[in-house]
């Protein structure tokens, strides 16, 4: 007889390389996984996997029993999808990774009504800054930005953030006020690296419509927007920011954005920071599930008006 959870476990635990990564996708005990397999493999009367402490591997029928059930459950999972578009609701669980500034402070926010719209969908959130295999982690849709875009995946523009360099009143009073991005490289920059690649972000402008990227001096470094945020607070320097984190903070007069005005009596070109773009990323054009496709439609109507993705107006001084 099919032994369909055992099948799946095994194919989560080989896509995931462990028996712990597939209890976590299916949300089990690794007990209950390793359960399911030892279940197949008895059934089938042969071993698929070779265990050790640290990894696994295929045997010669775990490889054949893989190549054989695998596009067969793809199959069923496309089965189940269909039914319900035919029924007009999306269902399942929805898996959904995102960077991590972008997740706490839009995405979240925006999924309750969601949620309410479609209580037969589960929703699951990987907040991560970290690169995302989608599946091996078993993500049916990502949110990225443009440089930490997944390779192979299919892409859709959801959003440009405007971006604006900022630092506390502390700040500028102690060091000064930078009249153009080309005085950054005397001032204590607060910068951001990137774990896809490790790589710091440069802060990248527009001016008069050309790309400029200025000559920056770090004075600190960190994988998490938000704690560039509130370093720039406490004075530590001049970071950049999606306006989404920064406009509560200009609000309550905690930071400054810098370069919105020329400063009195003197005559500069419009600059403007780059936005910073962010995608949806999921697997396959042909076949896009429902729950797949309306959260996309959703979240990308709801992002068009937000007004945290429109660009910050002039603060006059």
């Amino acid at each position: 007889m099919l032994q369909l959870r055992g099948i799946e476990t095994f194919l989560k635990a080989v896509e995931g390389g462990s028996i712990a990564a597939a209890a976590r996708q299916l949300g089990i005990t690794p007990a209950a996984a390793s359960q399911n397999i030892a279940r197949l493999e008895q059934a089938l009367g042969t071993r698929l996997l070779t265990r050790t402490t640290r990894s696994l591997a295929l045997t010669n029928a775990g490889a054949l029993y893989r190549a054989r059930v695998a596009p067969v459950l793809a199959q069923l999972e496309m089965a189940e999808s269909d039914i319900a578009d035919l029924e007009g609701q999306p269902q399942g669980r929805l898996r959904i990774s995102c960077a991590a500034a972008f997740g706490r402070n839009m995405l979240a926010p925006l999924l309750p009504p969601f949620i309410a719209a479609h209580p037969r969908v589960a929703v699951e959130l990987v907040i991560a800054d970290r690169p995302i295999d989608a599946l091996k982690e078993d993500v049916d849709i990502s949110i990225r930005y443009r440089n930490a875009l997944e390779p192979g995946m299919v892409v859709r523009r959801i959003a440009a953030v405007p971006m604006v360099f900022c630092a506390a009143p502390s700040y500028l009073a102690r060091r000064g006020r930078p009249a153009t991005p080309e005085d950054l490289a005397q001032h204590d920059c607060l910068l951001y690296r990137m774990e896809a690649d490790g790589r710091v972000m440069p802060w990248p402008y527009l001016r008069e419509g050309t790309r400029v990227v200025p000559e920056l001096k770090a004075a600190a470094v960190a994988n998490d927007v938000d704690t560039l945020a509130m370093l720039a607070v406490h004075g530590a320097g001049i970071t950049r920011l999606g306006w989404f984190i920064a406009r509560p903070l200009v609000a309550q007069g905690l930071l400054e954005p810098l370069f919105v005005q020329a400063p009195r009596g003197r005559k500069v070109p419009r600059i403007a920071p780059e936005p910073l773009e962010f995608f949806l990323c999921y697997r396959d054009r042909q076949h896009v599930p429902a729950k797949v496709r309306v959260f996309a439609d959703y979240l990308a109507d709801a992002l068009r008006a937000h007004p945290d993705l429109q660009a910050p107006q002039p603060v006059p001084r």
